[in-house]
């Protein structure tokens, strides 16, 4: 999948994955590239500071933990993540009716 086509929609695709339960960022990358059947295969250099910049936003929170005997940093959604998933669902839904539209029009 193009990088380009992502642009706007990474956001609540990472607060997604995110939802269920807090995940350091591989389990986050794996998690995206499982749910997408493979076509998500986000390099460490596009997740990571997608991560940092939600985090200053405040939709997410961090905190290091051990996982498997290594210090990592783990994720998880705050109040204002939740929000923001939600608004990022809706406004996906519109953005899929409207190029289903245009792509796959009606014929009478």
């Amino acid at each position: 999948m193009k990088a380009d086509a992502l642009r706007g929609h990474l956001d609540p695709m990472i607060l997604a994955v995110v939802e269920a339960a807090p995940l350091h960022g591989y389990a986050i990358m794996e998690a995206l590239l499982e749910r997408s059947g493979g076509e998500l295969d986000l390099p460490t250099g596009t997740l990571y500071p997608a991560l940092r910049r939600l985090e200053r936003a405040g939709y997410l929170a961090s905190e290091w933990s051990t996982v498997g005997g290594r210090k990592r940093r783990t994720y998880q959604l705050t109040s204002a993540g939740h929000k923001m998933l939600a608004t990022g669902k809706t406004e996906w839904q519109t953005f899929r009716a409207v190029v289903e539209g245009v792509l796959r029009p009606d014929t009478p």
